[in-house]
């Protein structure tokens, strides 16, 4: 992970406590102003957050099948509706009515993930290190589910950041387009150990 992005999810993983704490506290919370720059970056992910995931695009199509041939190079898709996708993590045959808030940013953020670090993808899918527990989450949807919480942890949905964990998020995402992908990762990474026992070697912080 690049030093700003380590910079960031330090930054973020303090502050996001503090985030719940002002949510609970009071709906009052201030605004930050944004540079030129910043606004357009907020834009941007904006414009990405609200596509929903639609299964009648090609492009969204696409995604889904490029993640499973990410994930499965050896064995052929049989089809976007297909029992295949429970050895992902979804729910049931068809992945799109697992997508719901998540959109196809979430989808993306996956395919960031199995593209990037495809050995520690596998493994935390197979869960192939560490100690199994007694209850856990199908794999795809909590990268679904982590992509909308952190979207609402982050305010990302307001027309200007209204907390200082967001505000920093932003000034961050302005020298590297990429960061909401990475910091989305991370939390997965997070979101997982809280089920798995997984070993430090994965190298994914």
């Amino acid at each position: 992970m690049c030093d700003d992005a380590q910079i960031c999810f330090a930054w973020l993983s303090r502050g996001l406590s503090c985030v719940c704490a002002q949510r609970r506290e009071s709906d009052a919370r201030p605004s930050f102003d944004l540079t030129p720059s910043e606004e357009e970056c907020l834009q941007r992910l904006q414009n990405r957050i609200d596509i929903a995931y639609d299964s009648s695009i090609p492009e969204h199509q696409e995604a889904l099948r490029a993640l499973w041939n990410a994930v499965f190079p050896e064995e052929e898709l049989q089809g976007l509706i297909s029992e295949q996708w429970k050895e992902m993590g979804w729910q049931g045959k068809d992945p799109s009515t697992d997508f719901r808030g998540g959109g196809f940013i979430s989808l993306e953020n996956l395919l960031f993930f199995a593209r990037h670090f495809p050995k520690s993808f596998k493994d935390l899918l197979w869960k192939q290190e560490g100690d199994r527990s007694a209850w856990e989450y199908p794999f795809a949807v909590a990268g679904v589910n982590i992509t909308f919480m952190l979207i609402q942890m982050l305010d990302l949905e307001a027309v200007k950041p209204r907390t200082m964990v967001g505000a920093i998020f932003l000034k961050f995402l302005s020298g590297n387009a990429s960061l909401f992908r990475v910091f989305a990762l991370s939390m997965f990474i997070m979101f997982l150990w809280k089920f798995i026992s997984f070993p430090s070697h994965l190298g994914l912080v």
